[in-house]
Parts: C-alpha cells; structure tokens; sequence
C-alpha cells in the first residue's frame, strides 16, 4: 500500500473543541521499529493511520533493518531469554553505562514496560531463535529474533498493513503546520510533489541526523569526514528539524553518538552490523603509529563496544587496527570481510600499512606485561590483565605469539545520533517554553536522548524505541479519537 494519497479518508468525528477537517487521525512520520511500534498500536486503539517513510520500500525500515536482539528486563526464563534479569540490574547496567546521566522516571518507566515485550512482540509475528554467545554475553539480557532485523521489519510491516495502515514510501517529511501547540497539518513531498495532510495527532520516530555529515561537521568539524555512517543514507533529521523549527526543546548531547568500531573496507553508508568489529577484546587495537591508545577488556564487550567509535575518531586520520593471533581467530563473530592473514607481525604490519618495527615493537612491550599463569575465561571478567603497562588491559590479556597473526582495519561507524526532542511519560514532545505539545508525540532515537545521553547497552535502543513507539501511538490514538 504505497503510492500518493489521492484517496484519503475524511473522518466525520471531531474532538469537542477542536473541530477542524481533518484527512486522517494520526500520522507517522518514519519507517523503523518505533515508528511500526506506533502505528500498529494506533490503529489497534482505533485510530485511521498513514506512516511516512522517507526511503523507498526495498530500503524501508531505517536502522532497523540492521538490528538483531532487544534488551528486556524478566524475572524468569522465557522464549526470548535464559535466566532472570531483573529490572533493578537493568537499571544499574544503564546508569554504569550512561555514568548516571539519564532521566530516571523516563529510564525506569523503560524497563518496567520492557518486561512485557516479549510476549508482544511475539503477538506480531516475531519469533526468537537461540541466544548467541562469544564477546556478545547476552543470552541472559538480550532476546535476538529470527531472521535479524530486516525479518523483524517486514513482521511489522506485514502486521500494520493487515490492521489498515497506509503506508507512503519515498515520502520526505518537510515541516509541521501549527495552531498553537497543535499540529494540524503535515507537509511531506514525493514523486507528486508537495503534500498538505491534515491530522488529529502525530507521531515522530523517523530517526536522528547521522547521515547527514555537514550537520555531523558543526560539532565534530572536520573528524566527521572519517565517519563511516552504518545504517541508513535516509536519516539526515529533517523530522527533527521539523519539531525543532515548531519550537520543540532539545534533548540530548549534540555530540553524542553511538559509534563503534567498524571495518575500514565498509561501505560509507548503511553497511549495517556485519560491518563491526568484534575482535578488540581477544587481542589489542593501535593506531596508525602502531601504538595502542586504550584499555581493550576495561569490561564486557557489549557494556564497552560503543565506546570505541569515538575513541578511534580521536586518533590520527580517524583510524586503528585490531591485532590478534590464531589462539582467538574464530572465538568472535567475524566481519563481512575477512581480516589481514601473516605469518609474521611484522608481515601483517606491511599488509595493514603500519610501520612494522612500531608493531613488533608494541606486541613486544604488550607480550611482556601479559601476566604468566593467568586462566583466561573470555565469557566472563577474568582480571587476566597486563602489569605496568600504559594503558593497561584489564582482563584477557593473553600473548599474541601464535601464528598466524590477523589485523582489521578500523574507522568510527556512527550508528545513530543522541540529540533529539524533550519528551514527558505519555511521549508528548516539549516546547521550549517549557508547555507541551497537544498532539504532537516522537519516539525512538529522536527521543533516546532522554534516556541514553551517552554510552550504551546492547538491544537497548531498540527497547526504548519500542516502549516509545507503543505509549506514543496509544496517546496520539486518543487524543485523535476524544
């Protein structure tokens, strides 16, 4: 169900007070989880819905479409999860990463509703397969769908088209018209031209603005030039643009960005998460002088491996490379490309461009400071780590000495963005007068910044999208339909 929408429906109900024509109760502006999330939930709650999706359909979903697992809190096993996570670890886990900087009624709010997500998303149509294992240590925390995060998309899909929803593909939300702190209307072009679409309530969960560099270059400067952007070329933030020309208040560090370690062979954009890196923490990372610059088992890898995009874009010409041997090769979910192979680290040196003295004299110092006797449990924080050595590495740290020795090269993948728009409980969106919007709602990443304004737990964009998505679609549902 794509195409103009040269046959909209006219509602003959009418909020007390508010009377105004009207083509459709809500409109969804976005295409991705939160923004199914809303509309599936909408229309549930009765509403008549049309989402905007700015790509085209094959390219539908937005970051979406390159997840595989969610972050629940559950006092039990259950279909999604091993053992219980209870939602007071959740909470300790998000403040650990965030260093205690998040809205906690927001936060906690999250969680709470997070512990019935299973069994909804489930109720959709997903279905969840066995948890993985290696650097990930998620089995217990995480619950990953069948068939990734493109499956999880064309599930929703499937579910809000069946529930009446219309969809509009290769539609580009320009701007929301008001009266008051009521939007009334939503301008959106496509292949027709400019559309005018009058509404009862909206909804915005059409991402942040990570693939626009030129905004990324008014806080990054030049740095942003070696991004390397891993989802989709679709989300330049012109629906946050939109709220904020509306006077939306901002949320979030301008600044901040989930950015990981990424292969320097990727793609610039939407290369998605076969691209990153998970070997930092079986061997060592260094830059381009062949130094290393950070401590590569501070923690487990999924309370850590956001981090790294930012720390490799502070490096020299935005790069590093990951260093590990044959005793861990194989112990990590590889990259779509396969790593650097030598027999030697001076070898690998040469194939990785780095001065191979620098290397082998760097392996050399790290070999040193390994500590003997250690027993390395890689699914666990082991405290086998280095002695003297600057940076230290804090837990499985084990000599690379075993040929053949691999290398990745790396570059900062930017994920998504953390600025958005200051939201309430009920997902209203916050003027900056400090009022709130009447019927104007958002949910996703355009909103995470209340909750996550820096760091970052595996699957846990995703829950909030989701929590989001649903109390953003059953507030725009009401309002449209009082």
């Amino acid at each position: 169900m794509g195409g103009p929408l040269d046959a909209p429906v006219l509602l003959t109900s009418r909020p007390p007070g508010r009377a105004r024509p009207r083509e459709v109760d809500v409109v969804i502006c976005g295409g991705g989880n939160a923004a199914l999330c809303a509309a599936i939930t909408a229309r549930r709650a009765g509403a008549s819905v049309v989402l905007l999706e700015r790509a085209p359909q094959y390219m539908r979903g937005g970051n979406t479409r390159h997840t595989r697992d969610i972050r629940i809190a559950h006092a039990a096993p259950n279909a999604a999860a091993t053992g219980a996570y209870p939602e007071d670890e959740l909470f300790a886990d998000l403040l650990r990463v965030t260093g205690g900087e998040t809205n906690e009624p927001l936060a906690r709010l999250t969680i709470r509703e997070s512990t019935g997500l299973a069994d909804w998303m489930a109720e959709q149509g997903v279905r969840w397969q066995k948890p993985l294992t290696g650097t990930l240590h998620l089995s217990r925390t995480n619950g990953f769908f069948l068939g990734g995060g493109k499956q999880l998309v064309n599930t929703y899909y499937d579910s809000a088209l069946r529930l009446g929803v219309q969809v509009e593909y290769d539609a580009t939300v320009r701007s929301l018209e008001l009266d008051g702190r009521c939007v009334t209307r939503v301008v959106f072009e496509t292949g027709a031209g400019e559309q005018r679409l009058a509404c009862g309530a909206v909804v915005v969960a059409a991402g942040g603005f990570e693939a626009d560099v030129d905004w990324l270059r008014e806080y990054w400067g030049d740095t942003a030039s070696g991004f390397m952007i891993r989802g989709t070329p679709y989300n330049t933030g012109l629906a946050l643009k939109a709220m904020y020309d509306a006077g939306a208040k901002p949320a979030g560090d301008p600044r901040g960005l989930h950015c990981v370690a990424v292969d320097a062979r990727a793609p610039r954009f939407d290369g998605g998460i076969v691209t990153r890196i998970d070997a930092i923490p079986f061997g060592i990372a260094v830059n381009a002088a062949a130094r290393r610059f950070y401590d590569e088992g501070e923690d487990l890898w999924p309370k850590r491996y956001a981090i790294w995009g930012k720390l490799i874009a502070e490096q020299d010409r935005q790069l590093a490379y990951a260093i590990f041997d044959a005793k861990t090769a194989g112990r990590f979910i590889p990259s779509a490309f396969r790593p650097e192979r030598a027999g030697s680290v001076a070898e690998l040196a040469v194939l990785l461009g780095l001065d191979p003295p620098a290397l082998v004299a760097t392996v050399a110092e790290f070999n040193a400071a390994v500590r003997p006797d250690c027993d390395v449990r890689l699914g666990a924080l082991d405290g086998c780590g280095t002695a003297g050595l600057i940076p230290p590495k804090s837990n499985w740290a084990q000599r690379i000495d075993t040929a053949p020795f691999y290398g990745y090269p790396l570059r900062p993948g930017v994920t998504f963005t953390y600025l958005g728009v200051e939201v309430d409980a009920q997902a209203h969106v916050l003027a900056q007068s400090g009022d709130r919007f009447e019927n104007l709602f958002a949910a996703g990443e355009c909103m995470a910044g209340n909750i996550l304004s820096r760091g970052y737990l595996a699957g846990f964009g995703l829950t909030i999208g989701t929590v989001f998505g649903r109390i953003a679609g059953v507030g725009a549902a009401q309002y449209a339909r009082a």
